[in-house]
Formats: structure tokens, C-alpha cells, sequence
């Protein structure tokens, strides 16, 4: 079986430091070593990389961006790109590159969506794909994916990248994830309690409207007089060291911004939360999209009522102060990341749904 992954923009600093960019790598990866796979994506220059795990990361050169947007990339060499594979993968289903895969592919193709808008040619976009492998059941339903063509493919981590270590001093609030205002992390540095630090991991997004634009500065001031640290985006060896220092890590995210913008979709899974749990740390998150899907309250962490502070700093409180407790949470976080959520469980469900798709 050939099989070749479209994402629209690379994982990392040639691309965008994002779970919806990250997925379709990692998924890739785990692929790789039972079946061909090749990632297709785009950047600045052409390139095909050799991991050494198998997989196949051909970049294509962008000659730009449809109205200036990272996942709508130009690229003229795709349609060559997708030749000869059994099964067609994309990532982003309202992405140019999904969409021109969509127009050239006529059979087995496949799409995994990571939330971003957009139309949807008046509902021909949709019919055209074979089959949704979704992140999660509340992504299915934002898509409005038909269940006869539907698998749900949840997410992963590395369990031997992130795991515990049993000698660390385990102390302090972990944040990681883009800085944007869905993302709730002013909520989350408002409810510090005074004597806990709060490392925050991650890179700005992508929109430069006022007021969002303004949202690092914001986050600044909240942050003046606490024990607030940013990292800016760090590699999977700093991040792992992090998840396993950490005693907690908070998903703050939010149905509504502090600017007042209605969010529709905030978390279609929560990479970092896996993450965070296989590394043995229990986790604190929003009780939005996908995430009670991934993360049991009062099992594997709590889950919280978005954009309550008062409650985020009770359950940050608890976890901080009570060390059996949280250590009991953590445990089992990553005995259900080990029965569940590594990246070869997700890949193994992957290939049924590609088997499905070839029968």
C-alpha cells in the first residue's frame, strides 16, 4: 500500500507550530514503518527529506498563498506529487491543497480536518472525499461527517519521547500551545495562585487584526509581578523535559475570547494533553470540543467550565498542594495514553479505515 499525507503547512519553524500541523507528521511517521508513506507538504524551497524511521517528506515549492493564508499554499508541482498512491491523505479539508487533491483525485481519498474555516463549494466539497478520519467524535459532528464514511482516528504521543521520570522534583503550571486568544491563557495567568510559576511554551499565531493583535502585549501586563515565564516554541526533547518537571498542565481554552469573539471551534483533540498524560502529568483543561474525550475529570486531571477562573485556580490549588493526588492522576493518565492514544494505536486505526476504503 502507497499512501501520501497532504498537510498545507510544515510542522515547525519552516511552517507553523500547531497541533494541526504536527498531527499529520507524527501520524506519518508511525505509518511509515508498516506501510510506504510520504508526507507532501509546502515551504519556501523544494526538498525531499529521508527520515530515518521510513518516512518520505517531500516539499513542494510555495509560489504563494491563496488570499495570504499559510494553509492555502500555491504549489504547481501537487497533482505530479499525488501519482500512484493507493490512498490520498489531506490534512485541513477547506485548504487549497485538499481542495485541488479533490479535483484531481477521484478515488480513495481521505481527509482530516484540524478546524479550519471556510466554505465548502455550497456542500460539493464534502461529497468529494471517500472518507472523514476524524480527531476526535465532536470533530465529526463540527463537519457534519456522514457515519456510514466516518472513523475516528483520535490522536497520539510518543510514550517512549514522553514519559515520566520518577527522580524529578515535579513543581509549577505548564502551559503549551499557540498564544492566541482562543487558547484562554490570559484566563489562566489571571487564576496563578500568588505562589505557584507558570512556564508557558509556544509562538504567537497568525492574525494581525486589532484587537487580537495586541494579545501578547496583553498577556504581558497580566503576567507583570507573577512568576510568569515565556519559552517561545522549544523542540520535542525540551518540551518532554518540561511535561515531566511539571506537576501540572493547564488547557485553558475558551468558547469566548477576552475580546469578546465567539469561538466555534477551539479543541478538536488537544495533542498536548496526550502528551502531557503519557509523561505521567495530570491535566487541567476547558470542558470544550474534544477534549472530555481525551481527558477524565477527577481520573486522569479535572476538567473545568471555560473561562472560570475562580474554578481554574481552585483545581490548580488542589493539584499543586495535595502530591499523592496528583501523582494518582498521573499514573493513570498514562496507563489510558498507553491502552489508547500512542501514535501506533492511531496509525493502526488509520490503516482499517484505509483497508476499508480499498476493499
Amino acid at each position: 500500500m502507497r499512501v501520501i499525507h497532504v498537510a498545507p503547512a510544515a510542522f515547525g519553524a519552516d511552517g507553523v507550530y500547531g497541533g494541526g500541523e504536527r498531527y499529520p507528521l507524527m501520524l506519518a511517521r508511525a505509518l511509515a514503518s508498516g506501510v510506504d508513506c510520504e508526507l507532501v507538504t509546502f515551504g519556501p524551497y523544494a526538498r525531499l527529506i529521508r527520515e530515518p524511521g521510513g518516512l518520505r517528506i517531500r516539499v513542494l515549492r510555495r509560489r504563494g498563498c491563496w488570499r495570504g493564508h499559510p494553509a492555502h499554499p500555491l504549489a504547481l508541482g501537487l497533482p505530479s506529487a499525488l501519482a500512484g498512491a493507493d490512498v490520498v491523505h489531506t490534512h485541513q479539508l477547506r485548504s487549497a491543497p485538499s481542495r485541488l487533491a479533490a479535483l484531481v483525485r477521484r478515488r480513495h481519498l481521505a481527509v482530516t480536518d484540524h478546524g479550519l474555516g471556510g466554505g465548502g463549494w455550497c456542500g460539493l466539497l464534502p461529497r468529494l472525499f471517500e472518507r472523514f478520519l476524524v480527531v476526535s467524535r465532536f470533530s465529526a459532528r463540527t463537519l457534519n461527517a456522514p457515519p456510514g464514511r466516518t472513523d475516528v482516528l483520535y490522536g497520539g504521543a510518543d510514550p517512549a519521547c514522553y514519559r515520566p521520570d520518577p527522580r524529578a522534583d515535579r513543581a509549577g503550571v505548564l502551559f503549551v500551545g499557540r498564544i492566541t486568544p482562543h487558547k484562554g491563557l490570559d484566563r489562566l495567568i489571571r487564576a496563578l495562585p500568588d505562589d505557584a510559576e507558570l512556564t508557558v511554551v509556544g509562538s504567537g499565531g497568525h492574525d494581525p487584526r486589532p484587537p487580537e493583535s495586541g494579545y501578547p502585549a496583553l498577556l504581558v501586563r497580566l503576567a507583570a509581578g507573577k512568576r510568569v515565564r515565556f519559552t517561545g516554541p522549544v523542540d520535542d526533547a525540551e518540551a518532554a523535559r518540561l511535561y515531566r518537571e511539571a506537576a501540572v498542565l493547564v488547557l485553558p481554552s475558551v468558547h469566548r475570547t477576552c475580546y469578546g469573539r465567539t469561538v466555534a471551534i477551539s479543541e478538536l483533540l488537544g495533542l498536548t494533553a496526550l502528551e502531557a498524560m503519557a509523561s505521567g502529568t495530570p491535566v487541567i483543561c476547558s470542558r470544550l470540543g474534544g477534549l472530555p474525550e481525551v481527558v477524565r475529570d477527577g481520573e486522569t486531571g479535572f476538567l473545568t467550565e471555560p473561562g472560570d477562573v475562580g474554578e481554574l485556580r481552585d483545581r490548580i490549588r488542589t493539584l499543586l498542594a495535595d502530591r499523592p493526588l496528583a501523582r494518582r492522576l498521573g499514573d493513570d493518565a498514562r496507563q489510558l495514553v498507553l491502552e489508547r492514544f500512542t501514535w501506533d494505536h492511531c496509525a493502526q486505526r488509520c490503516l482499517t479505515a484505509y483497508a476499508t476504503m480499498l476493499e
